[in-house]
């Protein structure tokens, strides 16, 4: 599968700052796991990030709902940490809830299911991390010596 067409840095940008609702399917409660980092993150950076897992009743001391269909309001991007076998469904439940964009983590790479939601319309990002491509484009990241590809000249001082 060429992944190129799914991982276009306007698209990400385009993703990044217009949405507000993050779905993660495949939160973890645990500390340790990716997903708990990348939901701790992005919760600390303002969005509101709803779990989306059948095991838990509360993840991030937010309610935990069993399937996108369960989530009571918009979302503007499903982000998957589920096996690649699993996308075609999770990508199935991102367009019956008119979700804005699939968005699947490094390693979630699932030809069929990125079909169905870029057939859809859904903007698709694929093999890339959610946290990391914040932090590149939006975040601090070049404070750090990063090399973001991005060349700034924000004069607000230390925030």
């Amino acid at each position: 599968m060429d992944l190129q067409p799914y991982q276009n840095p306007a698209t990400i940008q385009r993703v990044l700052h217009s949405a507000r609702t993050i779905a993660i399917v495949g939160l973890s409660p645990n500390e340790l796991r990716a997903s708990y980092f990348v939901g701790y993150y992005l919760k600390r950076h303002g969005y509101q990030v709803i779990p989306v897992n059948p095991r838990e009743s509360s993840i991030l001391g937010l309610t935990s709902y069993a399937s996108l269909a369960d989530v009571p309001v918009p979302i503007d991007i499903v982000d998957v940490f589920r096996a690649p076998a699993a996308l075609p469904a999770i990508a199935r439940e991102a367009v019956a809830v008119k979700a804005g964009a699939l968005w699947c983590q490094f390693g979630v790479v699932n030809e069929e299911g990125t079909a169905i939601a870029a057939d859809a319309g859904l903007a698709v990002v694929v093999d890339r991390c959610l946290k990391i491509e914040h932090a590149r484009y939006v975040g601090r990241m070049h404070w750090l010596g990063f090399n973001t590809s991005r060349i700034t000249s924000v004069r607000s001082g230390l925030q």
